[in-house]
């Protein structure tokens, strides 16, 4: 138990250079609270590592987190945003309350053992290829840490753990906001594994996740060929009319897509094919944009082809990142207050190894003697927001409430995330010591922020003006819930 009861008559006075000694008391006590709880918290992170579960189906790793917090004295809401694997866990009723995010889907596709060669896993499907078994523990960690402070009564808080499923398709907290979530909270925190330590300072792009459907008619593609009309053809003619869209978009937009159907066998003319689209943009004004000439392009392949477009169907999008420079600056002294994980020789090692025999197509050589095999130092808070390059569902809940973050070291440094070394590291101890640095990051972060209210105010201030009053827009239509499956 920690020493909270010692400190809490301390801190209902007003900040004073005593009530700071105490809170740093207070963090450090925390710390050594989550180092006891590191083999329960691994052995969370080895079971939701080898269910290695895809979005929407992360049946058991949502239920492993979800006990986790019942047993630790959280009320827990399941099922929530008609979504059976996003859940709520709270615990406090008053006082500022501040939320947690963690996830839990896995990557098709990218099964991997804990080893450092690239070796087919148990589960050949899937796997956590983006670190979400350590992000959705670590962030239980710190929520439990929370709550033994609350329980405590060293001040007045209520502490919210989200289970955001699908973050890999953008679906779990854009369904769970539009269901009214997060937006009550002060402020929210959250994580994700990286091969460098650092606080988030950076904007993210905005996405729409678009399928487009086809029907055409079947037919004898030798026999008859003229009496079928091929929805495949649709498919492609729109593909082609999108790749020449590509030199008149700005630098900054990102258009990819996978055909998901094309047809049962050559010989006959496919009646029905599907592609599915990630259109990117550093802002949701201009996916909005390239959206509507995408969704012209599929119209016209239609005509083109002779077949219906039969449904365009926006699974998800997501807005770009609004940053908070005050919680960044927070969360950058807090981390670096605890410092980098310490390293053992045989994870520096299996690091190196997964360097070493990740085969980069283009010949860039990792794991070269000038690199390390993990990280070890905290890296610097950039002046300005990083540039957007990837999309996150943490962006849309960014527009309602004030959201800091930071990236831990989870694997080999200058690796690419969604790669088996990925898979590999996280599934030993150099997962287990990022998600228990991440977790006494974000604690003692929140830390700061249930005792200092000016803390509170200028975080929120700061998100006041970086916001600013641009009107929250969707492509997604009115009354849509979130899909049954991913793929």
């Amino acid at each position: 138990m920690f020493r909270f009861a010692l400190l809490s008559a301390a801190l209902m006075v007003c900040a004073t250079s005593s009530i700071a000694a105490d809170v740093d008391d207070l963090k450090r006590d925390a710390w050594s609270w989550l180092d006891t709880q590191t083999q329960v918290l691994e052995v969370a992170n080895q079971n939701i590592w080898s269910y290695a579960e895809i979005g929407l189906a992360e049946n058991k790793s949502s239920k492993e987190l979800q006990d986790l917090l019942i047993n630790n004295g959280f009320s827990v809401e399941s099922g929530v945003a008609g979504m059976p694997t996003a859940f709520v866990a709270t615990y406090g009723d008053s006082g500022p309350v501040i939320g947690i995010l963690a996830e839990f889907d896995a990557l098709p596709g990218v099964s991997q053992a804990a080893t450092p060669e690239p070796t087919l896993g148990p589960n050949p499907e899937a796997g956590h290829a983006c670190g979400h078994s350590v992000f959705g523990v670590g962030s239980v960690g710190a929520a439990m840490a929370i709550k033994e402070l609350i329980v405590s009564n060293t001040f007045d808080g209520t502490i919210k753990l989200y289970g955001t499923p699908a973050e890999e398709t953008g679906i779990g907290k854009v369904y769970m906001l539009r269901a009214g979530y997060f937006k009550d909270d002060d402020v929210i925190l959250n994580w994700h594994p990286s091969d460098r330590n650092r606080a988030s300072y950076g904007n993210t792009k905005a996405i729409a996740n678009v399928k487009f459907r086809f029907r055409g008619s079947a037919a004898h593609a030798s026999a008859m060929p003229w009496s079928g009309r091929s929805a495949l053809d649709g498919v492609e003619l729109m593909s082609a009319g999108v790749n020449y869209m590509r030199e008149h978009v700005k630098p900054d937009a990102r258009i990819h897509y996978v055909i998901t159907k094309g047809g049962g066998q050559p010989n006959v003319v496919p009646p029905e094919a599907e592609v599915w689209y990630y259109i990117r943009a550093d802002t949701f004004e201009d996916v909005t944009s390239y959206f509507g000439w995408i969704n012209e392009i599929a119209e016209a392949a239609a005509k083109m082809s002779r077949t219906e477009l039969e449904a365009v169907e926006i699974q998800s999008e997501m807005h770009e990142m609004i940053t908070v420079r005050a919680l960044s600056e927070q969360i950058q002294k807090n981390l670096s207050a605890i410092g980098a994980p310490k390293w053992e020789e045989q994870e520096l090692a299996f690091a190196r190894t997964t360097q070493l025999e990740f085969q980069d197509p283009f010949g860039r050589a990792i794991g070269s003697d000038d690199t390390p095999s993990l990280a070890t130092h905290i890296q610097p808070l950039s002046d300005e927001p990083t540039p957007a390059r990837a999309s996150t569902d943490v962006g849309d809940i960014s527009w309602f409430v004030p959201i800091g973050g930071l990236g831990v070291a989870s694997y080999g440094y200058d690796l690419p995330i969604h790669s088996w070394p990925v898979v590999a590291a996280t599934g030993t101890t150099i997962g287990t010591k990022a998600l228990i640095t991440a977790a006494k990051t974000m604690t003692a972060t929140a830390i700061d922020l249930y005792t200092d209210p000016v803390l509170m105010e200028r975080v929120k201030a700061d998100w006041r003006k970086s916001r600013g009053d641009a009107p929250f827009k969707t492509l997604i239509p009115e009354g849509q819930m979130a899909p049954v499956a991913v793929r």
